[in-house]
């Protein structure tokens, strides 16, 4: 039961929750304490010890109905009524006993299991042989033809195949039952591969399928892949979070200062009963958005606001605009909602419209200028297409002369930038960086780079 548990971690890992060994630990021993006895009380157990979000929760139940949920056998034989129970027992029959019939002397293991008819003992040998067979490495749906046919080597398919050849010259009729119970045996070990997969390949599939959304542009984003890139931009956020949180917190507490410590507890005779730290200050980082929502654009803005917002805990102050022809400010709007119903508002004020970022720019600056300070960082994410009006390029280099460092974020090719419209090199003559953020890697880069330093 221990290899057990051990195993129904490592599909909860799979599965989203977050297990870590003391964890691990912590829930073998409350097992210890209820018992395998009951399995509503098991899961309880589970719930209690691994899950630490309301998420978490819900995948560790679908995790644990999965886990310990035996599959469903397929039936053994074509008829199992008392009747053909009883013909099949009396083919069984040894040789030189009443009745006469086939003897099973000579048939292998396997044959004489699966001729049996029993459930039990054919559900613990493809057990046994899943586990001989390291069932728990499969990653890939293209692995169950490979695990399929190692389980069934390791029950002995080759001498079932012996057995059938004989039986087929002696007992035609016993042939045909074993033949049907050996395709019934096929079929419960793809059930048991399959579920297996879906335990142990989870998270191998659900990294390859961010690992194509990752690279994939953000603007050609198909509607059914939606959810699945804000959970990686999710993803992204909290990844970005622990790499940045804590330095942040050590440069809070400064690093030793060996003299002043040493000076400090001179009457205790230099042991360090008080310390000294140097902290040297910092400037309170903060960062400014402008984003483009308009059509072409818009897809692009959804996540990149939706990772923004997500880094709170690395830097404090954050205010996000959203313009197409006219710019207003969204910061409330994403902090109160859900990332949904934040875009659907934002969208229906602003969105969808011709990019006027002269216009846009001028509404800043009238407005909301006053938050442009030499600790902040501007982000503008657009792709500087005008449509041919005033792009308003002396106001950006206004907001770049007030502003710590001016950032522009492009989700257009670098091959585009100044044909037709574009306005990108004009621009880029203002801008400490000048990022291409077509994807969703592109923008974790750009966005860690921005974040570090302030480290």
């Amino acid at each position: 039961m221990k290899e057990n548990l051990h195993r129904f971690f490592r599909a909860a890992r799979g599965a989203g929750v977050r297990v870590s060994p003391a964890e691990s630990i912590d829930a073998m021993r409350a097992v210890e304490k209820v018992g395998l006895s009951d399995r509503a009380i098991l899961r309880d157990t589970f719930l209690l010890t691994l899950a630490k979000s309301e998420d978490e929760k819900k995948a560790l139940g679908d995790c644990f109905d999965l886990f310990f949920a035996q599959p469903e056998l397929a039936p053994l034989s074509p008829a199992n009524d008392q009747t053909d129970a009883a013909a099949s027992q009396h083919e069984l029959r040894p040789q030189g006993s009443s009745g006469g019939g086939q003897s099973t002397e000579n048939l292998g293991a396997l044959a004489r299991m699966l001729l049996a008819q029993d459930r039990a003992e054919i559900a613990a040998a493809v057990a046994s042989a899943s586990s001989a067979a390291s069932l728990t490495d499969i990653r890939y749906f293209t692995q169950r033809g490979l695990f399929s046919s190692r389980i069934l080597d390791a029950m002995g398919i080759q001498r079932l195949r012996d057995d059938l050849d004989d039986l087929i010259a002696t007992n035609p009729a016993l042939a045909e039952r074993l033949q049907a119970a050996t395709e019934a045996l096929r079929e419960n070990v793809r059930e048991a591969v399959s579920q297996a997969l879906l335990l142990y390949g989870r998270e191998e599939a659900e990294n390859l399928r961010n690992d194509i959304l990752r690279n994939a542009p953000l603007s050609r984003i198909e509607p059914r892949q939606v959810d699945q890139m804000r959970a990686l931009i999710r993803q992204i956020a909290r990844r970005l979070r622990e790499r940045y949180s804590k330095p942040r917190k050590r440069q809070r507490r400064g690093h030793l200062d060996v003299r002043r410590t040493l000076r400090r507890n001179a009457a205790w005779g230099g042991v360090p009963f008080l310390t000294a730290w140097k902290r040297r200050k910092r400037d309170r980082p903060k960062i400014v958005a402008l984003c483009d929502v308009s059509g072409s654009v818009a897809r692009v803005s959804d996540f990149f606001l939706l990772l923004i917002h997500s880094l709170h805990e690395v830097v404090s102050d954050v205010r996000s605009f959203a313009f197409s022809g006219h710019l207003i400010e969204v910061s409330d709007v994403l902090e109160s909602n859900t990332p949904e119903e934040a875009m659907r508002q934002i969208m229906s004020k602003v969105g969808f419209g011709s990019s006027d970022y002269g216009s846009s720019f001028a509404d800043f600056e009238r407005q909301w200028m006053q938050c442009v300070t030499p600790q902040t960082t501007v982000i503008v994410l657009g792709d500087a297409r005008s449509n041919n009006l005033d792009p308003g390029a002396d106001i950006l280099r206004r907001i770049a002369e007030r502003s710590k460092r001016m950032v522009w974020l492009n989700p257009e090719s670098r091959m585009t930038w100044g044909w037709g419209d574009s306005e990108m090199p004009r621009y880029q003559t203002f801008c400490n960086a000048v990022r291409q953020c077509a994807t969703a890697q592109q923008l974790e880069r750009a966005v860690s780079d921005i974040v570090a330093t302030y480290q």
